[in-house]
């Protein structure tokens, strides 16, 4: 069984390297067309099963990715992005004072502030969900579609969280797919 993992193409927000979270921002123009020219390479993967958040830049990627395809797609909540409650919308060198001031990926530390959904919580919830699809979907080839951080808590699942607690970051570009052994 495979899990392959997948992110959303690119918003105006990646762009201005805006906090997204749970924001519901559209692909941009350069989103759709990544989304596109990913589609080929997608065609080649032996999916059965599509699990995808339900925000609209991961429905819209996978919309177009899918068209000919056509594989079953369910929209599962346990997919959405990290909420990053007030910090969202942030951007730029804010952005990058708030992540320098606050240990946001370390597991051990697991800040409670501004609303922002603790670690602990958003792995416990992926980790589940990652049970989940194992049990349901056993023998199946499973795509999730979804964001960055879901992707870092996904690859902390498959390779652990560090001694320091930080998940590792894995640089997941827009459309990118990653293949993961169930």
């Amino acid at each position: 069984m495979k899990l392959y993992i997948m992110r959303h193409g690119q918003t105006d927000w990646n762009v201005l390297r805006k906090v997204q979270g749970c924001t519901d921002t559209e692909l941009n123009e350069n989103g759709i067309k990544q989304a596109q020219n990913a589609k080929e390479k997608f065609e080649e993967y032996p999916i059965d099963v599509i699990l995808c958040s339900p925000l609209k830049r991961t429905r819209k990627t996978i919309e177009i990715m899918n068209k000919d395809k056509r594989i079953p797609v369910i929209y599962e909540e346990k997919l959405l992005e990290r909420s990053w409650g007030k910090v969202e919308g942030i951007q730029g060198e804010e952005a990058d004072y708030f992540f320098n001031q606050h240990d946001c990926w370390n597991y051990h530390t697991n800040l409670k502030i501004k609303e922002i959904e603790p670690i602990v919580d958003c792995c416990q919830r992926v980790y589940e969900f990652i049970e989940e699809i194992k049990e349901k979907y056993a023998g199946k080839n499973v795509l999730c579609v979804t964001h960055r951080g879901i992707a870092r808590v996904i690859n902390s699942y498959f390779i652990g969280i560090g001694e320091n607690g930080i998940l590792p970051r894995t640089g997941f570009e827009n459309c990118e797919i990653r293949e993961f052994e169930l």
